[in-house]
């Protein structure tokens, strides 16, 4: 009992999951991902919470935050009466004097992995941890679904981004879920993932952070739509992509069975896309490629069966100027996509039910409306951003957890700073991870500031001027050798505004530019090649 009562803690038990983020060059809802669930672990005791003054836990550690009375919404709950029998796990203990500050990254994202490619190991040693130990390059996610590109060409291992991670003797990638977060203890609590590969499950462990940067993504949205995770297909990550090409396949090859009633066939044929912005038109714009000219074929029985069907609420690309939204609409409906203004009221394993009463059969569906805060960001006991983010400052801190910062499609600016929150896109995901580069290198490294609690009883660090973004434009292809490049900075800009062939090479060389390795840029090219050569691969692998 004396030993419950020592064991006070704030520990806040959660579940992370992975996200990828969003497309490069287009306000798209990609990103990545693919969600874990984990347990909580049992409490024994009844929590009684209460509010404190950080005013006063932020000077006794001296760490630089934003003061309290500018971010009331900044108030951590602490749990004062909260009493449970804490378990002994292994794991790697706080470092030591003279030992480097240990930087823990939470993600393998665009935020993420930009971070640890950047940040000097020189200084810091690294630990990363996340259910996946690549980083996916989503804006061309689309196109292995239908055997454009290989899987492997849009997958990138960490261990490749920071080579640290596989060679430094102190820095280390553990293929993990975090379950909570103790920013008192300045520990993660993490849960290995496994497939019965270890002798005892669920094998947990810890981590002590010198500094904890969170980059966990988002998760797809779903609006609370009976039957969406159950039935549909998301497109965020690489085992997404590779599920929805064997269904894709196994319905071509099902439909062409002897004895198969032509209603069923027309379902197995029936792809539909619910959700249209970039993800949904660049995912409609593949598969109208691949029916035109592979299915036609290769699946010369039932070529004139397969269809698709696009359904969005409003405006296809509503974050595109009006004449290049005219232009996808025309171009989709010219190869054959079918357009739909719909609400989803709910899915059923072989039909969707619109708002209106209409009933849509399908052997394919692929959920592509947006991204929000995945459950492990929900249930974090940090300040919430407008949407559920977590709350960060200009610098991208969380103001009331020192030594604690996120980035990404997990962040958002606090409403008290009066700056909007960006949206989850991968440019602006790395945009971040850059800025986060160079004020870990830059400022708190150089200055003795990277061990936990570095500045307590000093001055403040200069941090330099606070994040700042600027767009960077809009990318979507539609298929058929077409895409859209909108370079205006906002939606009410003026700036340059182009469709077509043109800016379909501007679409493949930007992409094939911004792919993260050489290894990675030659095998797109290659692929590209294959598939313009001999046409895509449609082995059910």
């Amino acid at each position: 009992m004396a030993l419950a009562r020592i064991a006070r803690t704030g520990l806040r038990r959660t579940r992370i999951s992975s996200s990828s983020p969003a497309s490069f060059f287009t306000l798209s809802e990609h990103s990545p991902v693919t969600t874990s669930s984990i347990l909580n672990p049992p409490r024994t005791a009844t929590s009684y919470y209460q509010t404190v003054n950080h005013a006063s836990f932020w000077s006794s550690r001296g760490f630089r935050g934003t003061p309290n009375h500018q971010f009331p919404s900044a108030e951590r709950i602490v749990d004062d009466h909260f009493e449970h029998n804490e378990p002994k796990r292994p794991g790697l203990e706080a470092t030591k004097r003279g030992e480097k500050p240990r930087v823990v990254v939470l993600g393998t994202g665009w935020a993420a992995c930009r971070f640890m490619k950047g940040l000097d190991t020189k200084i810091y040693d690294i630990v990363c941890i996340s259910p996946r130990n690549h980083m996916v390059f989503t804006p061309l996610l689309a196109s292995t679904c239908v055997g454009t590109l290989e899987f492997r060409s849009v997958a990138e291992p960490v261990n490749r981004i920071q080579p640290a991670l596989a060679s430094a003797p102190d820095s280390y990638f553990y293929l993990a879920s975090c379950l909570g977060i103790d920013t008192d203890k300045h520990e993660v609590i993490c849960e290995t993932v496994t497939n019965g590969g270890l002798p005892k499950e669920p094998h947990q462990f810890k981590v002590a952070y010198d500094k904890l940067v969170i980059a966990a993504g988002a998760e797809p949205l779903t609006f609370g739509i009976k039957g969406v995770k159950e039935h549909a297909f998301f497109l965020r990550e690489v085992n997404h992509a590779q599920e929805i090409r064997k269904k894709l396949l196994l319905n071509l090859m099902l439909s062409d069975s002897p004895g198969v009633p032509e209603e069923e066939k027309k379902r197995l044929l029936h792809c539909v896309v619910i959700g249209g912005g970039p993800t949904g038109v660049e995912f409609s714009g593949e598969l109208s490629d691949f029916i035109g000219k592979d299915v036609r074929e290769r699946f010369s029985h039932v070529k004139d069966d397969i269809k698709v069907t696009l359904i969005e609420a409003n405006e296809i690309l509503s974050s595109f100027d009006v004449g290049l939204r005219q232009y996808a609409t025309n171009h989709l409906t010219k190869s054959g996509v079918r357009l739909m203004r719909g609400v989803v009221k709910e899915v059923h394993p072989k039909k969707i039910v619109l708002n209106d009463g209409t009933d849509v059969p399908y052997g394919l569906l692929v959920w592509s409306t947006g991204v929000g805060p995945s459950e492990f960001v929900k249930e974090l006991d940090l300040p919430k951003s407008p949407g559920g983010r977590i709350g960060v400052d200009g610098w991208l801190r969380v103001p009331s957890a020192p030594d604690v910062f996120a980035l990404g499609d997990c962040a958002g600016f606090l409403e008290e700073t009066g700056r909007p929150v960006l949206p989850a896109l991968a440019q602006v995901a790395e945009r971040q991870g850059k800025y986060l580069v160079g004020l870990f290198n830059d400022r708190i490294g150089k200055q003795n500031g990277g061990k936990a609690n570095a500045t307590a009883g000093k001055d403040d660090i200069p941090l330099g001027d606070p994040f700042v973004y600027k767009h960077m434009g809009s990318m979507a292809t539609v298929g058929r050798y077409k895409a859209l490049v909108d370079l205006r900075q906002s939606k009410d800009a003026k700036g340059l505004s182009m469709a077509g062939f043109l800016s379909w090479l501007i679409w493949r060389s930007a992409y094939l530019t911004r792919v993260v390795s050489w290894r990675n840029r030659f095998y797109v090219a290659v692929n590209w090649a294959t598939t313009f050569v001999f046409g895509r691969d449609n082995s059910r692998i």
